[in-house]
């Protein structure tokens, strides 16, 4: 994986979830939910997020859970569209964000609020985490 979000506030809430044994999913990877409460790597526009993996599962890993953080602001990259801080960005691919629209906090892709802007300089955004 690629440009996975760096932790900037230390979280206080944490989810386990189910992952397939093998997993390539390094720390600060963005996961989209599936059922039943298991996770994988996001990987398009409104995955379902789940949270931000705060333990690594690598390919020769024989573990079936991950621990995911579920709040503190975190640095995600935005796909490239601008981003004004404070709006509510969700899930934009595979470790990615982009500003919201109605579908995507109907569809739960939600990850929290941008609390700085982004643009063609800097394309990476501190988002705080919505509880």
């Amino acid at each position: 994986m690629a440009n996975e979000a760096k932790c900037i506030e230390t979280p206080t809430e944490f989810r386990r979830y189910t992952i397939g044994a093998g997993a390539v999913l390094p720390i600060g990877t963005l996961l989209k939910l599936t059922t039943p409460n298991t996770a994988t790597a996001t990987g398009a526009d409104t995955d379902e997020f789940a949270g931000i993996a705060w333990e690594e599962s690598n390919a020769t890993s024989t573990k079936t859970e991950i621990v995911a953080a579920v709040n503190g602001v975190w640095d995600i990259l935005a796909t490239g569209a601008a981003v004004t801080a404070g709006l509510i960005v969700n899930v934009g691919g595979a470790n990615q964000q982009v500003a919201a629209d109605s579908a995507a906090i109907v569809a739960g892709s939600t990850i929290g609020k941008a609390l700085e802007a982004a643009n063609a300089t800097y394309g990476r955004v501190a988002v705080g985490r919505l509880v």
